[in-house]
């Protein structure tokens, strides 16, 4: 198991989250023989219509600093929690496009159990603790700041 805190992570990402990147990650993972399971969230951005306006783009913006440590601290609890092997998070700053992936999460575990549990108790305390902001932006160019849905 990783001890917590033994690696700085990096977070945020500028723009979208790549499928190279999240196929990258998940195949480095593979070769590691005291994991027996995975579980990934991506979130992506949705197409909502909103009063008749079409979403095309969420612009994501963060209290980086205090973000940074949300979700270290988020990551730390729940490795131990959980018993993790690894787990990583990645979150979009910027604009990103409906259609895109914007959060990436891989939780790996020994059993597949801890990695379920794990995976859905991380992105529920993201979506609750950490100072990420969205602003939907519209094909007509206005925008609205969007709630969390937790």
């Amino acid at each position: 198991m990783n001890e917590p805190g033994k690696h700085k992570k990096d977070f945020f990402i500028e723009g979208a989250i790549s499928p190279a990147f999240i196929a990258d990650n998940i195949a480095r993972h593979s070769s590691k023989k005291n994991i027996g399971a995975h579980d990934i969230f991506l979130g992506q951005v949705r197409q909502d219509i909103i009063e008749g306006k079409v979403v095309k783009a969420i612009e994501y913006s963060s209290y980086k600093e205090m973000a940074e440590k949300e979700l270290e601290r988020i990551r730390e609890e729940i490795i131990v929690k959980h018993k993790l092997s690894c787990a990583h998070i990645l979150h979009s700053l910027g604009p990103v496009s409906a259609g895109e992936i914007c959060l990436f999460v891989l939780v790996s575990s020994a059993h597949r159990k801890a990695s379920f549990d794990a995976c859905q108790e991380m992105v529920g305390l993201i979506k609750k603790e950490v100072p990420i902001f969205g602003k939907e932006i519209f094909e007509d160019g206005t925008h609205v700041w969007k709630e969390n849905d937790v």
